[in-house]
């Protein structure tokens, strides 16, 4: 090693922690991507990565006593990380990558080594150098995909590239600003961050002429868990939870098929069981025997700076006025849309719909004028009364009287259909808290609704956007169907009237069957299922104080 070389080692601060080598090989991929997994600490296993995982169990597999790998660390360089494989031949160490990919190839056809990978296995054979002490001549790399074998060398040159890079990744770990989208999207398309970085998102955003290509995944089919039974417990056996009901035979059920659990009522869970969840980022959401929302689990890790920039964001009150108006035109909106294809499924003419539908758009061109929070809750209220009023309206003739709506009301629900609502929106507010948490934003800071008991404020906003899809449609479609027997699935309690177990069951049938639909997004032109459109919303949100804004709250009923 050379004395130059030396030198710039001993410069570097050595209370900075070292940089994994892989996280290195990311920066030289995408700066954006290393900042995700660095700084906000997010990480995604997609089928390549679990593919990568299993080609390096096959080749310790069929190793021999030659090859070996090792984990170095070095505080002085500024590196740590584990060699794939370490081989000796005439007195030198030779570190191997392996890739499963295929190599480039240059003008001439010829294979090299990518730019990532080349620095990747450089940064080895440094890291060797500095921990052991000796002299690596070069590294190689084997892609398997076409069965090339790269060699390269390692000079002067090359460790000043490791050095660099090192450097250059440390200064944008103590950003507190995301780096924008690489501009090659074939780097997009392969990366499994995709989803949380939304790249085609962020492209459209800047350009509206864009088409984005869909990265976001099309559906989560893993299962939600909903516990109904008073004195149910919940434990782990295994790789599997197991669900104890009175008087039945224990379900159990695989890690790998659950999303969610929700406990309503006053089923258990016990400690080993959450832990379980929690590890396996599995939501654990809690639901009263009255069907009102109680709280989830919150169990981020890592996304500080994500909510620093939320707060740096939400305590700007202009900005969150613009967000609010966005909020109460696309729920008006959604509301009037609603009721304008109930008008045309009734086919009947109903002039108190028809003035109804007709004074929602005249209120929803003020909402853009707005200027302050205080006002715009009266215009939302206004949009609301006019609303619900007109709801009635909607639906069928042959309704029973029993399952009418003649106006909402809450904390307890007076009749049948109030019932729903209420159930149907603490099932949205549950979903919504699942999306925010996944996503790693505060909950208890919102940009519209004011703290309160009932749910934390950034819920409450985002789930104006799904209250008319998710739950009003659910509702009067499923009235109109004659789904719902007036005895059997409701109790009724003197003046309040609640769900009963055949109903809270039937009803989330109901929902789950919806939110497994599918819905084109009426500004990325892709489609999606509900499952995946709310986290979609909440990450397109984050989008609005990152600069790459203008697609939240655009989600329309048509």
């Amino acid at each position: 090693m050379s004395t130059t070389n030396l030198d710039q080692r001993t410069s570097i601060n050595l209370t900075e922690d070292t940089i994994r080598v892989s996280a290195l090989h990311a920066f030289a991929y995408c700066p954006r991507l290393f900042y995700l997994e660095e700084v906000e600490e997010l990480y995604t296993q997609d089928s390549a990565v679990f593919a990568g995982r299993r080609l390096h169990e096959e080749i310790d597999k069929q190793e021999d006593e030659e090859w070996l790998d090792l984990y170095l660390e070095d505080e002085i360089l500024g590196l740590r990380g584990r060699v794939d494989a370490l081989r000796t031949r005439e007195g030198q160490t030779i570190p191997y990558e392996h890739k499963r990919g295929r190599c480039h190839r240059d003008e001439n056809k010829q294979p090299q080594a990518w730019d990532s990978d080349k620095l990747q296995i450089l940064a080895y054979c440094c890291l060797l150098e500095a921990s052991l002490g000796i002299t690596v001549i070069e590294g190689r790399i084997r892609y398997h995909a076409d069965n090339v074998l790269i060699h390269v060398p390692v000079d002067d040159q090359g460790r000043q590239w490791v050095s660099d890079t090192i450097k250059q990744a440390r200064e944008l770990r103590k950003s507190a600003y995301r780096p924008p989208v690489v501009n090659n999207e074939y780097l997009c398309s392969r990366c499994s961050l995709s989803p949380v970085c939304l790249p085609e998102e962020a492209r459209l955003a800047h350009n509206k002429e864009w088409h984005p290509v869909r990265l976001f995944p099309q559906d989560d089919e893993r299962e939600v868990i909903h516990v109904l039974e008073p004195g149910t417990r919940i434990g782990r056996t295994g790789e599997q939870l197991k669900i104890s009901r009175r008087n039945e035979a224990d379900e159990k059920v695989s890690i790998q098929q659950v999303s969610q659990v929700v406990l309503h009522s006053f089923s258990q869970i016990s400690t080993q069981a959450l832990h379980f969840l929690s590890y396996k980022d599995v939501g654990i959401h809690f639901v009263s025997g009255g069907g009102r929302y109680v709280g989830s689990l919150d169990t981020r890790n890592g996304s500080i700076q994500r909510r620093i920039r939320q707060y740096e964001a939400l305590t700007k009150s202009d900005f969150c006025l613009e967000l609010a108006r966005k909020l109460v035109k696309c729920r008006g909106e959604g509301q009037r849309k609603f009721l304008m294809r109930g008008k045309r499924n009734i086919k009947r003419k109903s002039p108190d719909l028809e003035k109804a539908i007709a004074q929602m758009k005249a209120v929803l061109k003020q909402v853009p004028q707005v200027e302050s929070l205080e006002s715009l809750l009266g215009f939302e209220g206004n949009l609301a009364a006019l609303y619900f009023g007109a709801l009635p309206n909607i639906l069928g003739k042959d309704v029973s009287d029993s399952l009418g709506f003649a106006g909402r009301n809450r904390r307890p629900p007076k009749d049948r259909f109030n019932a729903m609502l209420s159930f149907g929106y603490s099932l949205l507010i549950k979903d919504v808290m699942n999306a925010i948490l996944t996503v790693g934003l505060e909950p208890a800071l919102g940009f519209y609704h004011q703290p309160r008991t009932q749910a934390p404020p950034l819920a409450l906003d985002l789930m104006e956007i799904f209250r008319v899809p998710l739950v009003d449609m659910i509702v009067v479609t499923s009235i109109n169907r004659q789904q719902w027997d007036t005895e059997t699935d409701f109790d009724v309690r003197g003046q309040q009237v609640w769900l009963s177990d055949s109903g809270r069951r039937k009803f989330i049938n109901l929902y789950e069957q919806r939110k497994a639909e599918s819905w084109k997004h009426p500004v990325t032109g892709y489609s999606l299922t509900y499952r995946r459109l709310l986290e979609l919303e909440v990450r397109l949100l984050e989008k609005e104080w990152c600069g790459e804004g203008g697609l939240f709250g655009q989600l329309i009923v048509r």
